[in-house]
């Protein structure tokens, strides 16, 4: 499969698994799974074709692995603009974490912290290479450091889903480090 496809097909599961499902007539359960063969049929009947070994090298290939595959089911990791539970246990996280952004995020964030926006919770990577390459997706990358160690001792909870994102409700100013200007 040549990495146009790849890149075509995973960004078509991506919408209809973590944001618009029923625009193909989807009906995901309450963890976000839904039978491959019903998302293969339900994307062919809207028009865009794709087979089970493309799906397959689409779950493997990814280097975000985005989707989870369960025997006959599939689901996004995570990143869900609609209302599912990955039933992800509480975990205790590393010290810091990090989260990519742009410059013109920057005022927003100091005042607000970082918020999840449209989806369920605020994503933080694991490593600064992973964190450049998610700021990047939308500009000049900057690289915010969270005191992640400060905020579950204080009570906040986080999650880590099946592809080693971070998952937390949100994260107040005070635990953001930012970057010196240049």
């Amino acid at each position: 499969m040549d990495e146009r496809r790849t890149v075509k097909v995973s960004k078509y599961l991506s919408k209809h698994l973590r944001h618009q499902p029923e625009r193909i007539g989807l009906a995901l359960d309450e963890g976000g799974w839904v039978e491959i063969d019903t998302l293969i049929a339900a994307a062919a009947a809207h028009g865009f074709h794709f087979t089970r070994a493309e799906l397959d090298h689409v779950v493997t290939a990814n280097d975000k692995q985005r989707f989870a595959v369960e025997g006959a089911r599939i689901r996004a990791s995570q990143g869900h603009s609609v209302d599912i539970d990955l039933g992800l246990p509480p975990a205790t996280p590393p010290a810091y974490l990090y989260h990519g952004t742009v410059p013109r995020s920057l005022d927003a964030i100091r005042a607000e912290g970082l918020l999840p926006m449209n989806r369920h919770a605020v994503h933080l990577s694991p490593d600064r290479e992973t964190a450049t390459r998610v700021g990047a997706r939308r500009g000049r990358p900057v690289v915010l450091s969270v005191d992640t160690g400060a905020m579950h001792r204080d009570g906040h909870v986080f999650h880590v889903s099946a592809n080693g994102v971070w998952l937390t409700e949100a994260v107040p100013p005070r635990y953001l480090r930012f970057p010196d200007p240049r």
